[in-house]
């Protein structure tokens, strides 16, 4: 492989990395709840899964589409990590209420869509620079899918230390990552 294609092998795994750390945060959160690890790899799979999808669909689609409703989508995947946050957080106060979006069934599939939203555009562009498309998908995948399992395991060493507060701490972290998303740095 030539030194061009190495450096652009390179910068494709810082984006797999920037567009994963999402991925890393948010699988960190979900950590910090019980979960088998066969639900672990499910759920890293799955999030590394949508990483390849959402910048798959980001290169065909047009730029002047991307335009138009790029806003919305970063504002609908916001809001979906704040309900989804305060839904851990209220969860966590009352012990006797049942879990409203688990990561389970299509609450983790919209959970995986909001996670990997962002990496649409990047897709958009990189559809656009001429990039190879698998190489570029293949290591988004399996980046977001360490990122994601990486996350599941360290959250879940903290759950030990934190008790019920850990579940206050990740919604509240996913309800300011929401915000992040929808205000950018305050």
């Amino acid at each position: 492989m030539e030194i061009n294609g190495a450096s652009t092998i390179v910068s494709l795994l810082f984006v797999a990395f920037a567009i994963g750390m999402d991925a890393f945060s948010i699988s960190l959160v979900l950590g910090m709840q019980y979960f088998r690890l066969k639900r672990i790899a499910y759920i890293g799979i799955l999030f590394g899964f949508f990483h390849m999808v959402m910048p798959f669909g980001g290169i065909f689609i047009g730029k002047k589409l991307s335009e138009k409703i790029g806003h919305y989508t970063m504002l609908l995947g916001g809001l979906l990590l704040i309900g989804i946050g305060l839904q851990m957080i209220f969860s966590a106060m009352d012990q006797q209420s049942r879990k409203i979006i688990e990561p389970v069934g299509i609450g983790l599939f919209m959970l995986a869509l909001s996670v990997s939203i962002d990496s649409f555009s990047v897709g958009l562009s990189l559809g656009l620079s001429g990039v190879k498309t698998i190489i570029a998908l293949m290591l988004f995948g399996v980046v977001s899918t360490g990122l994601t399992w990486i996350g599941m395991l360290l959250g879940r060493k903290v759950r030990g230390f934190l008790g019920v507060y850990s579940e206050i701490f990740g919604g509240s972290v996913l309800c300011a990552f929401g915000l992040y998303i929808l205000f950018g740095p305050l």
